[in-house]
C-alpha cells in the first residue's frame, strides 16, 4: 500500500464533496479576500481606475449575483470563492461562469451600484433615455431580439443577450458595462444603433461624477454568506445521505464522536492537540496497524485537517483520553484500509 493510495480515498472527489455539502455555508469560511475572485474584482477596480471613476463598490459574498435593493453593493454568489464549489454548483445546476462570465456579471452589477451610489435614475434625462426607474420588475418578458435600441452584454441561460430589456435599471447597467469593458470598440459596434444615444448618455455621466464622492456608499446586505446557516447540500434542495456511501475518507462524524462539544468555551484546538502528538501517534498507530508510516501519517494528516475544518476542541484535563480514542480511530481507519483498501470503520 502506498501513501499515494491511501490520499486518493481520503481525498477522493466523493469525500470532498461529502464533507462540504455536509457543511453550513456560513461555516466553509468563504471571503473574497484571497480567494480565486480577488484578482477579477481587482480587475473591476483598476477598469474603474481607468475611467479615473472614484467610487469602488464594496463586494461581499452572498447566494446569488445582485446589489441589494437600492444599495451600492456588490453581491457575489459564494461558490465562485473556491474551485470545489464552482465544481459543485456545475454538478448541481449544469453550469458555471468562467473568467469571461464573471467578469460580465462584475461590470453589470457595478452599473447598479453606480446607478445607487450617485442616485443617476434622478438625473435630468435618464428616464428619458432609460424610462421610469419606478418601473414595475418584471421576473419575466418576452424580449425582442432583433431590437437595436438596446445594448448586448450579458449572456442570460432565458433571454441570451437580451437582458437589457427587463427594466430601466437593468438598461442602465448593460449600457454601463458595454461602456466600461476595455477594448469593446462600442462607439464602432453600435454607431448605427438608437442604443448609442444611451452609451453617450452614461459616458456624459461618468465625466460628471467621476470625482465626486457618492451620496451612498454602503446599506445593509442580503444574504450576506456568514448569515447562510444552512448545510450546502439544503441551499440546492437534496438530501445528503445519497453522497455518503461513495465518500470512503469521510471521518467527519467520528472525529466528533472523539471530540463532543465542550461545555463553555475553554480547551483547546483538536487539531492543535493531534498535530502536537503526531510523532507519538505515528509510532504507536504504525506498531499496531501494521500499515507503513506514510500511510499512517496520511491518514493522522486527514484527522488533523478535518478537525480544523470543522472547528473541534477539547478540554485540557480530557487530553490524554482524547489521545487515547484518538491512536484508537487512527489504528481502526489504518487496519481497516491495510486490509481492505477501502475505509469501513
Amino acid at each position: 500500500m502506498s501513501a499515494a493510495t491511501t490520499t486518493s480515498v481520503l481525498e477522493s472527489w466523493e469525500t470532498t464533496r461529502y464533507e462540504l455539502l455536509n457543511t453550513r455555508i456560513s461555516d466553509l469560511g468563504l471571503q473574497i479576500a484571497n480567494s480565486i475572485l480577488e484578482p477579477q474584482v481587482q480587475r473591476l477596480y483598476r477598469e474603474l481606475e481607468r475611467q479615473r471613476l472614484v467610487f469602488r463598490p464594496i463586494c461581499y459574498l452572498t447566494d446569488s449575483w445582485g446589489c441589494p435593493n437600492e444599495v451600492p453593493i456588490i453581491g457575489i454568489p459564494f461558490y465562485l470563492a473556491d474551485k470545489r464549489l464552482m465544481r459543485i454548483e456545475e454538478e448541481q445546476t449544469g453550469e458555471i461562469e468562467d473568467d469571461s462570465t464573471i467578469m460580465m456579471f462584475l461590470r453589470h452589477e457595478a452599473g447598479h451600484a453606480f446607478n445607487y451610489a450617485y442616485r443617476l435614475w434622478e438625473s435630468p434625462g435618464w428616464a428619458e433615455v432609460f424610462g421610469a426607474f419606478s418601473s414595475p420588475y418584471r421576473d419575466a418578458f418576452e424580449p425582442d431580439p432583433f431590437s437595436r435600441q438596446f445594448v448586448r452584454h450579458i449572456v442570460h441561460s432565458q433571454y441570451g443577450r437580451n437582458y437589457a430589456q427587463k427594466h430601466p435599471d437593468e438598461d442602465f447597467a448593460e449600457t454601463f458595462a458595454v461602456w466600461l469593458t476595455p477594448r469593446t470598440a462600442w462607439r464602432r459596434k453600435y454607431h448605427a444603433w438608437p442604443a448609442m444615444r444611451k452609451l453617450q448618455y452614461v459616458a456624459r455621466l461618468m465625466r460628471d461624477v467621476r470625482s465626486r464622492q457618492p451620496v451612498r456608499e454602503n446599506g445593509p446586505l442580503l444574504n450576506p454568506v456568514e448569515e447562510l446557516r444552512v448545510l450546502l447540500a439544503e441551499h440546492y434542495g437534496q438530501r445528503i445521505e445519497r453522497y455518503r456511501a461513495a465518500a470512503q475518507g469521510y471521518v467527519d462524524d467520528k472525529l466528533r464522536a472523539v471530540f463532543p462539544p465542550p461545555a463553555g468555551r475553554g480547551g483547546m484546538r483538536a487539531a492543535a492537540l493531534i498535530h502536537q502528538h503526531k510523532a507519538d501517534l505515528l509510532a504507536r498507530v504504525s506498531r499496531w496497524s501494521g500499515l507503513e508510516p506514510e500511510d499512517v501519517e496520511t491518514i493522522l494528516n486527514k484527522l488533523e485537517a478535518r478537525a480544523a475544518a470543522i472547528r473541534l476542541r477539547c478540554h485540557l484535563e480530557d487530553a490524554n483520553a482524547n489521545l487515547l480514542d484518538v491512536t484508537a480511530l487512527a489504528t481502526a481507519l489504518a487496519m481497516d484500509f491495510g486490509y481492505t483498501g477501502r475505509f469501513t470503520v
